[in-house]
């Protein structure tokens, strides 16, 4: 008898483990679907000894403490600021758009960060309601540049026009007057030194912690006694789809390793055009690994395949919130993580749900026994 079986080993499912094992001294066993822990995190050394990361670059930042601390006691960091280029009209430019953008976009020769406003201001469209993606940027920087950086690229990336999206998906990208060209500007921005795989090994490396791979929730449900369930996994799937699919897109990853040093100037490089890829990465500046081959990605959006990011517009949340209202409903399930609650989360958000959603079950637990931290392994 397990007293918590958590399903999916990603950053939700791993720091609730760690969180119930370390603090709580109960027994837990986590399992995912995937040959290997870390969720989409996941890195490995390829066939050619390049470290790299098999779902696409992952790249942490925060501006929690209490977050960046916690996963300090599982790792050790490297330094790393995140730069982005967008390939527009022949040249690679800094995105988000900064003043650098707009003077070797235009010939322009802008100075100060006044002259950057004036010009946004000269080619914005105002508009009142701020409601879908578009709105955002075209109300900032005006329709040229919001075709040349953003209409293309998340079209390809969601399968539905910015005019269709929830404005909260290119709000995540500012816009800037100065020449900052760093893609984040969070306190922390670091990597995990060795690797994200290895963080997860430390933080799951405790024998109240069990661990099954290649494990399907459904197959095992019945035949493994536990006490209280933690699901990280699809909505929707938990309650077999009964009010419908909701929409999910999915990535397809084409993986390349080039006998080169370097392929580009920057980790990741984005295609707003007609290419049909999104971005192209290279790892080997996340990682800081010296090494004479690289490896890249292309990343390919469809709407087969694995779920990875959940679709914000109105008719998805809608759908959500009847799932939303059964989840709720489920006293002794947990739903934490990007899936299970249709998020569009960044990594260090979800460490955040968790860390809450384990000071919630203590609390109740300690109400319920207050010297619950002093059960001991052999009772559990």
């Amino acid at each position: 008898m397990f007293d918590w079986l958590i399903v999916g080993a990603g950053f939700a499912g791993s720091v609730l483990a760690e969180r119930l094992a370390t603090q709580l001294k109960q027994t837990v066993l986590i399992i995912d679907r995937r040959p290997h822990i870390g969720g989409n995190a996941y890195d490995c050394y390829d066939a050619a000894g390049v470290l790299m990361h098999r779902y696409g670059p992952h790249i942490f930042h925060t501006n929690s403490s209490e977050i960046f601390q916690y996963l300090s006691n599982f790792t050790e960091w490297r330094s790393y600021e995140h730069r982005v280029r967008a390939s527009v009209k022949g040249q690679q430019l800094p995105i988000p758009i900064n003043r650098t953008t707009l003077n070797r976009l235009y010939g322009l020769q802008l100075s100060t960060e006044e002259e950057a406003e004036a010009f946004y201001e000269s080619r914005r469209e105002s508009i009142d309601t701020i409601r879908t993606s578009e709105d955002v940027v075209v109300d900032r920087v005006g329709r040229e540049l919001y075709e040349l950086f953003f209409r293309g690229y998340t079209r390809k990336q969601w399968g539905l026009d910015p005019s269709q999206l929830d404005k909260s998906v290119t709000a995540r990208v500012p816009t800037r007057a100065n020449t900052d060209d760093r893609y984040f500007g969070d306190s922390h921005q670091f990597m995990p030194k060795d690797g994200y795989t290895r963080m997860f090994e430390r933080m799951l490396d405790n024998p109240r912690i069990s661990i099954m791979l290649q494990t399907d929730f459904n197959m095992i449900k019945k035949l493994v006694p536990y006490r209280n369930l933690i699901f990280t996994g699809a909505v929707d799937e938990y309650f077999d789809r009964c009010y419908g699919a909701l929409p999910y897109r999915s990535l397809r990853f084409e993986h390349v390793t080039l006998p080169k040093e370097w392929h580009q100037d920057v980790a990741v490089v984005n295609y707003p055009g007609d290419e049909p890829f999104t971005r192209v990465s290279e790892y080997k500046h996340l990682t800081g690994q010296v090494h004479p081959f690289t490896t890249i990605t292309y990343e390919h959006p469809t709407d087969i395949g694995d779920p990875y990011y959940p679709i914000p517009c109105d008719s998805n949340r809608a759908l959500y919130r009847k799932y939303q209202a059964l989840a709720a409903s489920q006293s002794d399930v947990h739903f934490v993580g990007r899936l299970a609650t249709y998020q569009y989360y960044n990594m260090d958000q979800v460490v955040g749900q968790a860390l809450a959603t384990f000071r919630r079950i203590r609390d109740a637990e300690q109400r319920v026994a207050p010297d619950v931290t002093d059960r001991s392994f052999a009772s559990a």
